[in-house]
C-alpha cells in the first residue's frame, strides 16, 4: 500500500554543475570493491519532496517515485550524450569533411535514370548469352537431321571424353565391363580456371550419362555421334565471347555433354543425376502443367505394390516446376484429398513436400473404383475459381490393374475434345489384363506404363514428357522460346533449364549494378514471374542443396502490403517509384528497424524479369573523391600520394589501427580473409600502381584515400589528446562509407570483432538508419557460456551517423562513436541512478524510523536497474551477477519482467521465416524408408527353387538391392543422391523473432500482478538512444515464472501451407503455352519400361554405394538461359 514518506536526508544535489574529468584509474578493482572516482558528466536539476510508493516488504525504503525515475533517466541521457560529443567526434567530423571539401565531389543518385541504365546494360548482357544460346540451337537442329541412324553402331566407333570415367577408372572394385572398356574414352589433361572454379579443358566436351541408362545402346551411341559435332559450336561461342561459361546439351534420351569439359562431380554414393529430372530441363520441355495425381488404395493393393505407388508419386512430383499446378488423391469406392490441400495447388518445394509426406500415410482398404478417383480429378481441372496454369490438363493414375473403363466418365467430362490427357501407371507383379488401363490412355491423349519394380520408377515417371512436347514440336520456331532459370549453385550436376542451355553467371549481373555509390542500406534487386529473387543482398544460394533456389521477394524481406504491391506491379512488366515506410531485418538479424525507403522498378526487355533499386533518403547523394591535384603531382605510384602513409602499419601507434573494407580496388589485389594478410597485399600493390592504372577501380581507391586522411584528421584534433581511460572508454572509432575503419587506441583492435567492411557491419548500417546513439552490446548466446570479465576486453559499443549538408544536399558518408568499459559503466550507471551526484559522495543511509526512496545503488539487493537495447537485449545492470549476462535476450535474465513489458506494448514481437537455412540432417524415419511390410522369406522359401522362380521373389531381390543402393530409396528425396558428398546439412525453414521499441514514448509505471510475488516496475525510454531505463523490485519468489519469450531461432515446420494455399500470391506464367495441335498424332500411346538396367550395372551402384566416390570442388551461382530442340 502506498504510504506517505520523504526522502532521507539531503541526497539531492544543489544548482546544476558538470563534473570535472578524474585521474586515470589504475588497475580495475574487483567486484564489489572500491576503487578511484570516475567522472559523471552530469547536468543535475534541484528536487521537489513528493509522496513516495512504499515498497512491499521494505521497513525503511519504498519504491522510487516517478519522477525520481524520470530524473535518474534525464542524468542518464546527459551522461551518455556529454560522453559522445567530447569523444565520438561527430561535429568534429563534420568540420573535417568541410574544410576538405575541395578534396570531393557530391554526386547524386537519380534512381529512375540508374535503373534504366542498369536494365539496359543486363538486357545487353542477356541478349549477347542469347545469341550464342541461338547458335547452339540451330546447330543441333541442322547437325541431327544430317546425321543418318546407324543400326549397328558400335562402341568402339565412337571416341569422347566420358566426365565420369576418370572417377570409375580409379576404382579397382567396379568391373571391366562396366568401366566401358569397348569405349575409346579420352584421357585429358585440365587447368584451373578461375572463372569456371574449376579444373576445365577448352579443347573438348565432356559428357554425362546417367548411371542407369547403358552406354553402349544403340540409341546412345548415335547420340553421341551426332552431338559431337557441337563441340566446334561451342569453341566458336566461346571465341567470339570470351565471358562465356558452361554451354550444354541436354539430350531426351538423358545424355548431358558440356563445354568446357571437366571431370564429373561424383556424390558420395551414387550418382543418380538425370538431366531430365532437373527442374529448369522439365520447365523449358513442356508448357505449364494442371496435373492430378488419384492413387488406387483399394485392398488388393498392398505391400511391396503400394511402396512403389508411394514411391512414383514422389518421382512425379519431382517432375513439376513452380510453374505447374498439382493436386493428390486417393481412391477406391470414393475419392479424397491426400493432403489438406482441397484443390490445385502451385508445385513449389514446400507444397510438393506436404504431399509427399502425406503420401506416405496411404492405407490400402476397400474395393476399387475407377469412376470415383476420375471424377475427383475432372472436377479440380475444371475448377476456375483458382489460380492455375490454365495449360496443358493431365489425370496421373496409378493402379495394380481393373476392368473398368469408365467410358461414360470420359464421355461427360472429356470428350469429345479431349483437352485433358490421360496417363495410367501399372504397378507392381500381377497378371490383370492391362487393356483397360491401355484404353483409357489411348482414349484420351495420353500414354500407358509399366512400372513392375523399383528400377521403373524413375525413368517411367518422366516419359510423359516426352507426350507433352508433341504440341510443342508441331510449333516449330513459333515454341523455341528462351526461357530463364532460377538461381541455383552450378555443380555440374544443375546444369539444364532446356535441351540447350548457356550459364550466366549472378557476379556477371551483379557487375552491372553500382555497388558502394548507392550507401550501406541501399540496394538493387531483381525478380522473376514467380515473383522469385534473381537478385538480392538476402539471397544466399547453398551449394549442397538439390533444389534451385525459389525465395520469394515478400520472404527474401520482411512483408507488408506496400511491398506486395510493388512486387505485383514488377512480375505485370510495369514501371513505377514508390517511398514506404517499412520493417528491415538489421544484418545480425538480433534487430528490427523501422525506416524510410524508396523503391524504384523497371522491366528488363526480352526477359521475365523486372529490376528494382532501393535507395534510403539519406542514400540520394554520396561523396567522390577528387584527387586530381594530388594525383598531378605524384607520377609515381599511389604508394606516395598524401595521406597513403596513415594507412601504414608503421602509424597505426600514434594514429589508430586502420582496417580497410575488402574490396576489389584492382584486378590484381589478392583477396584475403585476414584483413592484416589483406592490407599488406593493398599496400604491396599500390607500390606498383599508378594513380591513373586502368586496372584499378579509381572511385573505391581514391574514396579509400580521402577516408584514410578524414579519419587521421579526427584523430589529430579530437582522439589523440584525450586520456579514454579515464572515462572508462575501451576504444574510439570510425568508420566511412570509402571503406575505413579506424579504432583508437592501436591495442584496441586486438579486441575489434566488427566487420572490417562498414556495409557489412551491423552498427554501421543501424546507426545510419536510426537516430541517436546506438548501444550495440556483445552478442551472446543463451547456449554459450558467459561472458569472461578478463583484462577490460568486453565493451559496449556506442555509435551514431555523422550527417551533414553542402548546398542542400544531404549526406551520411560516416558512423563514429566509443566503446564503453562494461564493468566501469555498470558501477558509473549504479551512481547515475541513485541519490548521489559522484562516486566520492557517501552513500545516504536510511534510518529505522524513516522512510527514503530505494535506488539503484544502496538497495541493489532490493531493486532491479537495467538498461535494455530496443531488441530487448541487456545492455547495463545494476546487478553484479548479470554482468556476464549482457548482450543476452532479457527473457533469459528476467523472464517475468520482459513478458511484462511486451504486454505493457514497449515492446513489440515481428516473427518471419528463413527459407534458406541449412540444418543437420534428421535421421531417417521408418515411415516409408524401408520395405518393413514385405513379405519376408523363411529358410525354406529360400530353399524352395520353385520360389525364387516366383515374380515375388525377384519383386523382393530387387527391392532389397535397390534398398542396398539407396539406402533410403522409399523416401521421397534422398538427401544424398545428388549434391555435395561432403555436406551434413540440408535445406530446412527456421522461424526467426525480433523484437523492437512499441508504441509507448513515456515514462510508465506498472504492477506485475502475481498475488504475494507482486511486482512494481517503471519503464522509460532514453531520449536519443536506443535504449529503455527499467526499475523493478526484485522477484520475492518465481511463482509468476509462466511465460518466457523466445528470440532465438528455432526450427520450423513454416506457416502453415493449408492456410496460405487459401490465399496465394500473386504470379504469372509463362505467356506462350503449347498444349494443343491439330497434327498430333496420338498413336503411340503405350507400353512397359524402357531403357531396362543390366544386373552388372545394379552391381556396379552398389560397389560405388560401397566405395564412395570423391568430392569435387564447389563452383559459382549461376542463372540459365535455355532454348528448346
Amino acid at each position: 500500500m502506498a504510504v506517505p514518506a520523504r526522502t532521507c536526508g539531503s541526497s539531492r544535489p544543489g544548482p546544476a554543475r558538470t563534473a570535472l574529468p578524474w585521474p586515470r584509474r589504475g588497475p580495475r578493482p574487483g567486484p564489489g570493491a572500491s576503487g578511484p572516482p570516475r567522472p559523471l558528466l552530469l547536468l543535475l536539476q534541484p528536487l521537489l519532496l513528493l509522496p513516495l510508493l512504499a515498497a512491499p516488504g521494505a521497513s525503511a525504503y519504498s519504491f522510487p517515485q516517478q519522477h525520481t525515475m524520470q530524473h535518474w533517466a534525464r542524468r542518464l541521457e546527459q551522461e551518455i550524450d556529454g560522453v559522445m560529443r567530447i569523444f565520438g567526434g561527430v561535429q568534429q567530423l563534420r568540420e573535417i569533411y568541410k574544410d576538405n571539401r575541395n578534396l570531393f565531389e557530391v554526386q547524386e543518385n537519380e534512381p529512375q535514370k540508374l535503373v534504366e541504365k542498369v536494365a539496359g546494360d543486363i538486357e545487353s548482357l542477356l541478349d549477347r548469352k542469347v545469341q550464342a544460346l541461338k547458335r547452339l540451337a540451330d546447330a543441333a537442329e541442322n547437325f541431327q537431321k544430317a546425321h543418318r541412324w546407324q543400326d549397328n553402331i558400335k562402341e568402339e566407333d565412337i571416341v569422347y571424353y566420358d566426365a565420369k570415367a576418370d572417377a570409375e577408372l580409379d576404382d579397382p572394385e567396379i568391373e571391366d565391363m562396366e568401366r566401358g572398356s569397348k569405349v575409346s574414352t579420352l584421357r585429358l589433361d585440365f587447368v584451373e580456371d578461375s572463372n569456371f572454379k574449376n579444373k576445365v579443358n577448352y579443347s573438348y566436351t565432356a559428357v554425362q550419362i546417367p548411371t542407369d541408362i547403358y552406354k553402349g545402346s544403340t540409341v546412345i551411341l548415335n547420340e553421341l555421334n551426332w552431338t559431337e559435332a557441337l563441340e566446334n559450336v561451342f569453341t566458336e561461342n566461346r571465341r567470339q565471347d570470351p565471358t562465356l561459361l558452361w554451354q550444354v546439351f541436354g539430350s531426351a534420351t538423358g545424355v548431358t555433354r558440356y563445354y568446357p569439359a571437366t571431370p564429373w562431380r561424383a556424390p558420395k554414393k551414387i550418382d543418380l543425376y538425370d538431366v531430365r529430372r532437373r527442374p529448369w530441363y522439365i520447365q523449358g520441355a513442356s508448357s505449364p502443367k494442371d496435373m492430378v495425381i488419384i492413387v488406387d488404395v483399394s485392398g488388393s493393393v498392398s505391400g511391396l505394390t503400394l511402396k512403389l505407388m508411394k514411391t512414383s508419386v514422389c518421382e512425379m512430383l519431382d517432375t513439376l516446376s513452380d510453374d505447374d499446378y498439382v493436386n493428390v488423391a486417393s481412391f477406391n469406392e470414393k475419392a479424397q484429398p491426400v493432403s489438406c490441400f482441397t484443390h490445385l495447388v502451385q508445385a513449389n518445394v514446400r507444397n510438393k513436400k506436404v504431399f509427399k509426406e502425406a503420401v506416405q500415410g496411404m492405407v490400402a482398404k476397400g474395393t476399387t473404383g475407377y469412376k470415383a478417383g476420375f471424377e475427383y480429378a475432372f472436377d479440380q481441372l475444371q475448377n476456375s475459381n483458382i489460380t492455375r496454369a490454365n495449360c496443358n490438363k493431365m489425370i496421373m493414375m496409378f493402379t495394380d490393374g481393373g476392368e473398368d473403363r469408365v467410358q461414360d466418365v470420359f464421355e461427360k467430362y472429356n470428350w469429345p475434345n479431349r483437352t485433358v490427357r490421360v496417363f495410367t501407371f501399372s504397378v507392381g507383379q500381377h497378371n490383370y489384363d492391362v487393356t483397360p488401363l491401355q484404353w483409357m490412355a489411348c482414349a484420351n491423349k495420353g500414354y500407358y506404363f509399366e512400372i513392375p519394380s523399383i528400377g521403373a520408377i524413375r525413368i517411367n515417371t518422366q516419359e510423359y514428357l516426352d507426350v507433352l512436347g508433341r504440341p510443342m514440336v508441331l510449333a516449330g520456331k513459333e515454341a523455341k522460346q528462351v526461357q530463364w532459370t532460377n538461381v541455383y549453385e552450378d555443380a555440374l550436376n544443375q546444369l539444364i533449364l532446356g535441351v540447350m542451355g548457356i550459364d550466366v553467371a549472378l557476379n556477371d549481373i551483379k557487375r552491372l549494378t553500382p555497388n558502394y555509390t548507392l550507401g550501406a542500406n541501399g540496394y538493387v534487386f531483381a525478380i522473376d514471374l514467380n515473383g522469385y529473387v534473381l537478385l538480392h543482398p538476402n539471397l544466399k544460394p547453398q551449394s549442397n542443396f538439390r533444389e534451385p533456389v525459389t525465395l520469394d521477394f515478400l520472404d527474401a524481406e520482411l512483408e507488408d502490403e506496400n511491398k506486395e504491391e510493388i512486387r505485383r506491379s514488377m512480375i505485370d512488366g510495369n514501371r513505377g517509384h514508390k517511398q514506404i515506410r517499412t520493417l528491415v531485418r538489421s544484418l545480425d538479424e538480433r534487430y528490427i528497424d523501422e525506416v524510410t525507403r524508396n523503391y524504384t522498378w523497371v522491366p528488363i526487355r526480352n526477359t521475365n524479369y523486372s529490376l528494382g533499386l532501393v535507395l534510403p533518403p539519406y542514400g540520394t547523394f554520396y561523396l567522390q573523391a577528387n584527387l586530381s591535384d594530388q594525383i598531378l603531382q605524384v607520377k609515381l605510384p599511389i604508394s606516395k600520394l598524401k595521406d597513403f602513409e596513415f594507412l601504414l602499419p608503421s602509424s597505426f601507434e600514434s594514429e589508430g589501427h586502420v582496417f580497410i573494407a575488402p574490396r576489389e580496388y584492382c584486378k590484381d589485389l589478392n583477396a584475403s580473409d585476414n584483413n592484416t594478410e589483406f592490407l599488406k597485399n593493398f599496400i604491396e600493390l599500390m607500390e606498383k600502381v599508378t594513380p591513373d592504372s586502368k586496372q584499378c577501380n579509381n572511385f573505391l581507391l581514391h574514396n579509400l584515400i580521402l577516408d584514410t586522411g578524414i579519419t587521421q584528421q579526427l584523430v589529430e584534433r579530437v582522439w589523440r589528446d584525450q586520456d579514454l581511460n579515464t572515462y572508462s572508454l575501451l576504444a574510439v572509432f570510425a568508420a566511412t562509407d570509402g571503406g575505413i575503419t579506424r579504432v583508437f587506441p592501436n591495442k584496441a583492435a586486438e579486441d575489434w570483432m566488427e566487420s572490417p567492411e562498414p556495409f557489412g557491419a551491423s552498427f554501421y548500417r543501424r546507426s545510419l538508419d536510426n537516430r541517436g546513439y546506438v548501444f550495440k552490446p556483445p552478442h551472446q548466446d543463451a547456449l554459450l557460456r558467459p561472458l569472461e570479465l578478463e583484462n577490460d576486453t568486453v565493451g559496449i559499443l556506442v555509435s551514431t551517423a555523422v550527417e551533414f549538408s553542402l548546398g542542400g544536399r544531404t549526406l551520411r558518408p560516416a558512423v563514429v562513436g566509443v566503446k564503453l568499459d562494461l564493468e566501469a559503466w555498470a558501477e558509473k550507471f549504479k551512481v547515475l541512478a541513485s541519490n548521489r551526484t559522484h562516486q566520492d559522495q557517501p552513500q545516504k543511509q536510511c534510518g529505522p524510523s524513516s522512510h527514503c526512496e530505494m535506488d539503484c545503488e544502496v538497495n541493489n539487493e532490493d531493486l532491479l536497474c537495467v538498461l535494455i537495447d530496443d531488441g530487448g537485449f541487456l545492455v547495463l545492470s545494476n546487478q553484479n551477477h548479470q554482468w556476464d549476462q549482457v548482450g543476452r535476450f532479457f527473457s533469459e535474465v528476467d523472464a517475468n519482467l520482459m513478458l511484462a513489458l511486451y504486454n505493457n506494448s514497449f515492446y513489440t514481437r515481428k516473427e518471419s521465416y528463413d527459407y534458406q537455412a541449412a540444418c543437420a540432417p534428421q535421421p531417417p524415419g521408418n515411415l516409408g524408408a524401408a520395405p518393413r511390410g514385405v513379405f519376408v522369406p523363411t529358410i525354406a522359401d529360400f530353399l524352395n527353387l520353385a520360389w525364387w522362380t516366383s515374380a515375388a521373389a525377384w519383386s523382393l531381390f530387387q527391392q532389397l538391392l535397390y534398398g542396398l543402393i539407396y539406402h533410403s530409396w522409399f523416401q521421397a528425396d534422398p538427401a544424398e543422391a545428388e549434391g555435395n558428398p561432403e555436406a551434413r546439412e540440408s535445406s530446412c525453414v527456421m522461424k526467426q523473432t525480433q523484437y523492437y521499441f512499441g508504441s509507448v514514448n513515456a515514462s510508465y509505471n506498472a504492477i506485475i500482478d502475481c498475488g504475494n510475488c507482486s511486482r512494481l516496475f517503471h519503464a522509460q525510454r532514453l531520449t536519443n538512444t536506443n535504449l529503455l531505463f527499467v526499475v523493478a523490485e526484485k522477484p520475492l519468489c518465481s511463482q509468476c515464472e509462466a511465460g518466457r519469450l523466445l528470440q532465438k531461432e528455432t526450427h520450423s515446420d513454416g506457416p502453415e501451407q493449408c492456410e496460405l494455399v487459401q490465399r496465394p500470391r500473386y504470379r504469372r506464367g509463362p505467356h506462350i503455352c503449347f498444349d494443343y495441335n491439330a497434327t498430333e498424332d496420338t498413336s503411340d500411346c503405350g507400353r512397359g519400361a524402357s531403357f531396362p538396367p543390366s544386373l552388372s550395372i545394379l552391381v556396379s551402384l552398389q560397389l560405388l554405394l560401397l566405395l564412395g566416390l570423391p568430392p569435387g570442388p564447389q563452383a559459382p551461382v549461376h542463372a540459365q538461359a535455355s532454348r528448346r530442340l
